[in-house]
């Protein structure tokens, strides 16, 4: 799929429709962008539901806090 977008004066950027349709995107949702070299990339931000049990199994015995700073 390739799809583009005009930046325009006020420095928006409207999603093609394609694009938003393909991945599921609604209005209103929170996204993030990361520089890539001359690019960027842009991540929908997730939703706090959507992170439960993702750290399930981790090893949590080297963990370390702000408590042992120096």
């Amino acid at each position: 799929m390739t799809a583009t977008a005009k930046l325009s004066s006020k420095f928006q950027i409207s999603i093609p429709k394609e694009v938003r349709e393909a991945e599921g995107w609604q209005a209103g949702q929170r996204f993030m962008f990361i520089p890539k070299g001359r690019g960027v990339l842009v991540m929908p931000v997730p939703e706090a539901s959507d992170l439960a049990g993702s750290a399930k199994g981790a090893d949590a015995s080297n963990y370390r806090d702000r408590t042992d700073r120096v």
